[in-house]
C-alpha cells in the first residue's frame, strides 16, 4: 500500500498544534496511519505554507435555503428574518436545486466534510444520494398551535421516511425548530423519537424569546398576529425560553443548541445542573456571521467559555450569510473575541463538532484509523487536500 505524508509550518490534530517538524501520515485513501517527525517520515513528503487541519464540521446550515442568498436585508432583526424567509422561500426547483448544488461544492471547496442540515423539505434529499459530504439530517417540525400538532408531526415523519432510506453517511433526527414555534402537544409527540439521537433547537436568537415566555409579551405577540395565529390562551412560564423548555430535550443522547445569543450564565448553570443528573451532553453552536447579519449581536462567548461549555461552529444559511465557509466564521470570532487562542477555535470547528453529531469515531481528529479529511488553510486560503 502507498502512503501520503503531509508537513506545514504546523499540524493541528484536533486538539492541538504540531509544529513543523512533524509529518501527517495517511494511507492512500486518506486514513489517518500516524504523526511522525519528520527524521522518521521517509521520502516523498510533501510541503506546505500554512496549517494542516483535519477538515471541518459545520454543525448547524439550511442549505435548502441557498436560493434566498441577498433576499433578505440585513439587520433587521429575527422577527422580520422568519417573515421575510416564510413568505420568499417558495421557488422553482430547477433554482433550488441549483442552488443546493452550487452551496454543496463551497462548503467541499471551503474544506468541510460533515454537515448538520436542517430539513423542512424533502429538496435537497437527491443531492444527498451522491454527496460526498457526511450528512446529519436534522427534519425540523414547527407548529405553535395545538389543533395542527398531529398534522405536522405526519408531515415531518413523511420526510423522514425518506431520508432514512439514503445510507452513504447520513444519520436523519426529527427536531423542534425553535421554542416559539412547537406547541406543548407537538414536544409529546416528537420527544419520543429523540432516544440515542443528536438534536437540535435554535435558542434564544433574540431578545424575544425570552420576553415571550417570561412576560407573555414582545415581538412574537405581533409576529403570531401578522401570521394570524390565535395565541389567547398562552400562558407564560415566568422562566426564561431555554430554562422553560429544557427538560423536553433529556431522552436525547447530544443536544445542539444554536444561536444562543441572549444565553444568560443563569441560562448556562441551569443547562448543566440538569445535563449532569442526565447524562447527556449538551453543545453550544456558534453562527457569528449570521447573527450579525440578522440581529447584529453576537453571543456572549467569553461567557460560554468561563463556563468550560462545549463550542461549535455552524455557517446557517446563504439567506443569513454570505458564504458557508466556517474560515470565515473562524475569522469573525477571531476579530470580535482576539484573545481566544485559535487552537481552542479549531477544536470547536473540528472535533467538538464530530462528537456533537456522533461523527467522531471517523471525523474530526487525526487519530490513527479516521479518515478526517486533511485541509491546508494558509491565511484565508483553506484548499483541501484529502
Amino acid at each position: 500500500m502507498s502512503y501520503q505524508k503531509f508537513k506545514a509550518n504546523q499540524i493541528f490534530t484536533g486538539t492541538n498544534m504540531l509544529p513543523e517538524q512533524f509529518v501527517l501520515i495517511t494511507n492512500e485513501d486518506g486514513i489517518v496511519e500516524a504523526i511522525v517527525e519528520v527524521a522518521d517520515a521517509g521520502d516523498e513528503v510533501q510541503n506546505f505554507t500554512g496549517i494542516l487541519s483535519p477538515g471541518f464540521i459545520n454543525a448547524h446550515c439550511h442549505i435548502e435555503l441557498s436560493h434566498m442568498k441577498g433576499l433578505v436585508t440585513k439587520h433587521t432583526g429575527l422577527i422580520n428574518f422568519i417573515v421575510n424567509v416564510v413568505n420568499q422561500r417558495n421557488n422553482t426547483e430547477p433554482i433550488i436545486y441549483e442552488a443546493i448544488k452550487n452551496a454543496e461544492a463551497e462548503m467541499l471547496k471551503n474544506g468541510i466534510v460533515a454537515v448538520g442540515d436542517i430539513c423542512n423539505t424533502n429538496n435537497s434529499f437527491n443531492h444527498k444520494l451522491k454527496s460526498a459530504l457526511t450528512w446529519y439530517n436534522f427534519i425540523e417540525v414547527s407548529g405553535w398551535l395545538p389543533e395542527v400538532a398531529e398534522k405536522r408531526f405526519a408531515q415531518v415523519k413523511e420526510i423522514e421516511l425518506q431520508f432514512k432510506t439514503v445510507k452513504n453517511n447520513q444519520q436523519t433526527s426529527i427536531v423542534p425548530h425553535a421554542p416559539y414555534s412547537v406547541s406543548k402537544e407537538l414536544w409529546q409527540k416528537i420527544e419520543g423519537d429523540f432516544e440515542g439521537k443528536t438534536i437540535t433547537i435554535h435558542n434564544q436568537e433574540s431578545k424575544a424569546e425570552n420576553d415571550l415566555f417570561i412576560n407573555g409579551t414582545g415581538d412574537f405577540i405581533a409576529m403570531y398576529q401578522l401570521m394570524n395565529i390565535e395565541n389567547q390562551d398562552y400562558k407564560p412560564s415566568k422562566k426564561t425560553s431555554v430554562q422553560t423548555y429544557y427538560s423536553s430535550l433529556q431522552k436525547a443522547k447530544n443536544r445542539i443548541l444554536v444561536h444562543n445569543t441572549f444565553t444568560s450564565d443563569e441560562d448556562v448553570r441551569f443547562i448543566q445542573n440538569i445535563e449532569v443528573a442526565q447524562n447527556n451532553f449538551t453543545f453550544f453552536c456558534l453562527c457569528a456571521n449570521a447573527n450579525l447579519y440578522i440581529e447584529n449581536r453576537l453571543p456572549d462567548i467569553e461567557m460560554l467559555r468561563k463556563n468550560n461549555c462545549t463550542i461549535v461552529l455552524g455557517t446557517d444559511s446563504l439567506a443569513s450569510n454570505n458564504s458557508l465557509s466556517i474560515v470565515d466564521e473562524i475569522q469573525t470570532i477571531r476579530k470580535n473575541f482576539p484573545t481566544i487562542p485559535l487552537v481552542e477555535i479549531l477544536q470547536w470547528a473540528t472535533l467538538n463538532g464530530a462528537k456533537a453529531l456522533q461523527l467522531d469515531a471517523s471525523l474530526g481528529s487525526f487519530e490513527k484509523g479516521k479518515k478526517p479529511g486533511v485541509v491546508l488553510w494558509n491565511n484565508d486560503l483553506v484548499k483541501r487536500l484529502i
